[in-house]
């Protein structure tokens, strides 16, 4: 039988803990940012990220299956902007929080995918120029109104004024149209 001294005994003891603690320390040091991120700003990260994704992926829907130039010049311009903000709101999300790469709202694609021609401008015009605008609009007025995460904040500041700027744009296309503008 081998005999130790207690010291040496005390001391593996103790390097083994610290071995157990570091190890449980850079577990939870990993993703303490997705624990603690307000509920604002994770609805902010949800809603923000569909609404640019809908107003992207039906405005390259629209490049194909409108008519009008003008639907398709709103359209591209949209379709550019809005992978712009998207690439920011990822940028500016906490690390080890989930941000959807490319979650748009189905039931608005599908509600315009099906339509050409003049029914199509009509239904993107409507439904998605005007109502999608106006959602991403609340969304991001939302996070600077009362989200806590600065980076976001900072996100949200920086896109708003395209967005309102989309808005704008989408109203003056209803009007142009004789469509009533929301």
């Amino acid at each position: 039988m081998i005999r130790l001294p207690l010291a040496a005994i005390t001391s593996a003891c103790m390097a083994s803990l610290m071995v157990v603690a570091t190890a449980a320390s850079a577990q939870t040091a990993a993703a303490p940012d997705a624990a603690r991120i307000h509920a604002a700003d994770q609805t902010f990260i949800t809603d923000a990220t569909k609404a640019v994704a809908t107003q992207r992926d039906a405005a390259r829907i629209a490049t194909s299956r409108s008519t009008d130039r003008d639907v398709k010049a709103f359209a591209e311009r949209v379709s550019n902007d809005n992978a712009k903000i998207s690439d920011a709101l990822r940028a500016a999300s906490p690390r080890g929080v989930d941000v959807p790469k490319n979650d748009p709202d189905a039931a608005v694609l599908a509600s315009i995918n099906n339509l050409r021609g003049a029914d199509f401008d009509k239904t993107y015009i409507e439904q998605v120029a005007l109502a999608g605008e106006q959602k991403a609009l609340s969304a991001f007025q939302a996070e600077i109104a009362s989200g806590r995460d600065e980076q976001l904040k900072d996100a949200a500041k920086k896109a708003l004024p395209t967005i309102q700027e989309h808005y704008a744009m989408a109203q003056d296309l209803a009007k142009r149209k004789h469509l009533t503008a929301q």
